[in-house]
């Protein structure tokens, strides 16, 4: 009875071992299939998106949104100064030699057109105006001679002769009252009230623009030649740049086209002034090889100066499209990538995925590049606004473990 139970026992021990090494064969071959299907779809992963937890995420401060249209523009930078058009600043000089009275005005001063600058006096602008008196009544008398004489010509009380005469006087002195006239008018003196026996003693010089004064070149008492400057005015109400264009870039500007300056040393987050180009130079300065461009600018507020230095941005193209942050793109060989980015629940903590999309780059502006996708967007879909670079990293460094 005892031989019997042991060799039942040795039986049923036997079956036991072997159910126990297929069923740990079989568990065995089954963890390995599903590790091995595991590291595949991690390994392909790795080759197609980049995986971010929130912690991640929020330490690389990666910003997310769309797409988004912008107005691009490309620049031709050029430096120069302010000036002031030609038509704007006047010479204010003396018609003839005096003496200088007074002066009413001083450097700075704002002044009107025919405002009063200063007075001269001196004999000669006497002398000059008892000329043009005495002429302009001799002329008066030689009117009323003409007329007795032609009347006595034909009553045939006298001969031709002496009336041809009489003409002839009126007109030489017609001419001298002409000419003493229009100097009487360069110094603004009033010809009816000289007409009426008013001699002045003073002249006014007045101011022949709107401006500011910005010189004063008499004193009082000083005797001025004729044709001395006296004073020099400016108009600042449409100051414009006169910038200087290399000759690598003159064929990218043209009359119309706009510019953006900067004045003196202000910085480049300063806001910048608008302008219009309305000439552009035909010759070129020799040294450097450059031509100058001119720009108008609105100045109401009068702030800005003759002489200062400029810096200017002439939008040479414009265009809107689509557009990201520098930052956004990354290159990888010849082609140019942005990282699509996606938000979603992992064992219920947020992770991030990015997926690199291969794109086309156009005109790039203040830190903006066009996008132009190869394959239409999803609507809705948002990007990486940044880190571009670091993403491109990480995916190659995953490919780069994959492949061993």
């Amino acid at each position: 009875m005892k031989k019997y139970l042991s060799i039942v026992s040795l039986v049923w021990f036997s079956l036991l071992a072997t159910n126990c090494q297929q069923s740990s064969s079989h568990s065995h071959s089954h963890d390995e299939a599903h590790e091995e299907h595991d590291h595949h779809d991690h390994g392909e992963g790795h080759a197609e998106e980049i995986s971010l937890n929130e912690n991640q995420f929020r330490a690389l401060n990666i910003q997310i949104d769309s797409l988004q249209k912008q107005n691009l523009q490309s620049y031709v930078e050029a430096n120069g100064q302010l000036e002031v058009p030609p038509q704007n600043q006047a010479a204010v000089t003396s018609i003839i030699g005096a003496n200088v009275s007074s002066i009413e005005v001083i450097e700075g001063d704002e002044v009107k057109k025919g405002q009063v600058l200063a007075y001269l006096s001196h004999p000669a602008l006497i002398q000059l105006q008892s000329d043009y008196l005495q002429s302009w009544h001799q002329l008066r008398f030689q009117e009323a001679e003409i007329e007795r004489q032609e009347k006595l010509f034909k009553e045939k009380v006298n001969s031709g002769k002496e009336y041809q005469k009489a003409q002839a006087d009126y007109a030489a002195l017609k001419s001298k009252v002409l000419g003493l006239e229009a100097q009487v008018k360069l110094l603004g003196l009033d010809l009816k009230v000289l007409q009426e026996g008013k001699i002045y003693e003073k002249v006014a010089v007045k101011s022949p623009i709107n401006g500011f004064i910005q010189l004063v070149e008499i004193k009082t008492g000083q005797y001025v030649q004729a044709q001395k400057e006296l004073f020099e005015i400016v108009n600042i109400d449409h100051i414009h740049a006169d910038l200087m264009v290399f000759e690598k870039d003159i064929n990218k500007v043209a009359q119309g086209q706009k510019v953006w300056l900067r004045v003196g040393t202000e910085g480049k987050d300063a806001p910048a002034l608008g302008g219009k180009i309305y000439s552009v130079g035909k010759s070129f300065e020799q040294n450097p090889k450059a031509v100058h461009i001119h720009a108008s600018i609105e100045n109401k507020e009068g702030k800005l100066l003759p002489g200062l230095y400029v810096r200017g941005r002439i939008v040479s193209e414009e265009a809107t499209g689509f557009a990201l942050p520098e930052e956004a793109v990354v290159q990888e060989d010849e082609q140019y990538y942005i990282f699509s980015a996606e938000a979603h629940q992992h064992h219920d903590e947020k992770e991030w995925l990015f997926k690199p999309i291969a794109v086309k780059t156009g005109a790039r502006s203040e830190g903006w590049v066009e996008i132009i996708p190869l394959e239409e967007i999803a609507p809705g879909q948002v990007f990486a606004w940044n880190q571009a670079y670091y993403l491109m990293a990480e995916l190659k460094k995953g490919e780069a473990e994959h492949s061993h």
